[in-house]
């Protein structure tokens, strides 16, 4: 972790996308998927921010978040623990006038108080539905060379196989840029049809922190409630809004078969170095054995992490901790959250499984890659 103080404060929106991952979040919010073996999904944010020398980081919760809370805990784990600044977590109804919001101009008039107070000269915004390792300090020099009112992250994604399937329900929105040879964003567009490679914003601002209460300030007094489709939408001809194209690695979360794919990509080396090289990725300690293998194991393309025990045979599948495979059992292709526990002699392929889940003694449970099945927390199958 580095020392240096970045002049900004990060505020991440842990419930963001919710609405698109029913089955994960049924006790839980986007924030504390489990992803790749040992992480959570806010384990990447939160990580790139300390990295980059930002040390004053507020959470702002909505709903779900005692797992959230359970996993952060005083923020040891990402050198958050401090007297002034650190890591604090905003719940609703904490204090007066902090509500359950819907997007984030409410979210942000609900700690007004809160950016007032604060001595940053930035703020970077960011939602939970994204895995990446990114330098903020390099984000935050370059709007500072730009001279913005604002600087959004995006990446070119491939919309041609999925862009009408991942229109959001619920409140919940993606956004597509259009930027000029100045990286100056000319439009937004919300939910669009457009196929083939786009600007997917990552949902990623830096902004001044006093340009963003006077923005909050008018918006909320004008009854607004999203930050990009009432804010700046209206006010690409007035504020000058950029773009920063961000070049590594991005595993983006919209839907149940999107978690399954983003977590097999990481089996392919290229992926999980391009993820994890560079700048570490912080999670919550779980002190434990390393993973064992027995005489009777055989394992092909796993990603596992530590205390799971393997018996069986496992191949492309990505194991969290405490996961056990017994004797005779053949799993493929699946990822088994926390503490599940596959029996002697069963079969599992294309599966996902939720903490605690048992697969018992001689059967067999099958999806398919384009429909991976899902079976929720402390189920016995």
């Amino acid at each position: 972790m580095v020392s240096s103080n970045a002049n900004a404060m990060g505020i991440i929106f842990p419930n963001s996308y919710d609405s698109l991952v029913p089955e994960l979040v049924s006790k839980r919010l986007m924030a504390s998927i489990p992803f790749a073996s040992r992480y959570r999904m806010i384990d990447f944010l939160l990580s790139s921010m300390v990295n980059s020398g930002i040390d004053n980081i507020s959470i702002v919760l909505r709903q779900n978040y005692h797992s959230l809370m359970d996993h952060l805990g005083s923020g040891r784990e990402w050198d958050l623990t401090r007297k002034n600044g650190g890591l604090n977590l905003i719940t609703p109804f904490s204090q007066k006038g902090i509500n359950v919001y819907s997007g984030r101009v409410e979210a942000l008039g609900n700690i007004l108080p809160l950016l007032h107070s604060s001595k940053e000269k930035y703020v970077i915004m960011t939602d939970c539905n994204i895995a990446a390792n990114i330098r903020f300090s390099d984000v935050i020099a370059a709007h500072e060379k730009s001279g913005a009112d604002v600087t959004v992250l995006y990446f070119k994604a491939d919309l041609s196989s999925r862009a009408s399937d991942t229109i959001m329900d619920g409140g919940e929105f993606y956004y597509t840029l259009q930027l000029d040879q100045d990286e100056r964003v000319n439009e937004i567009h919300i939910n669009a049809l457009d196929i083939g490679v786009q600007n997917q914003s990552m949902n990623i601002y830096v902004v001044k922190r006093e340009f963003l209460i006077t923005q909050i300030e008018d918006a909320t007094v004008r009854g607004l409630t999203y930050f990009e489709r009432d804010v700046l939408l209206p006010k690409l001809s007035s504020i000058v809004v950029k773009g920063y194209e961000f070049t590594g690695y991005v595993a983006l979360i919209n839907g149940i078969k999107s978690y399954f794919d983003e977590n097999m990509k990481l089996l392919k080396e290229e992926n999980a170095d391009a993820l994890f090289s560079g700048n570490s990725i912080y999670t919550k300690v779980r002190d434990d054995n390393p993973t064992r293998y027995t005489a009777s194991a055989k394992v092909k393309n796993v990603m596992a992490a530590d205390g799971c025990v393997i018996e069986g045979t496992v191949e492309n599948c990505v194991l969290f901790r405490g996961v056990k495979v017994s004797k005779g059992a053949v799993v493929k292709n699946c990822i088994l959250m926390q503490d599940t526990v596959v029996c002697e002699n069963a079969a599992a392929e294309y599966l996902i499984t939720d903490k605690n889940v048992t697969i018992s003694a001689n059967k067999e449970v099958k999806g398919t890659s384009s429909y991976p099945v899902y079976i929720s927390k402390r189920k016995i199958v």
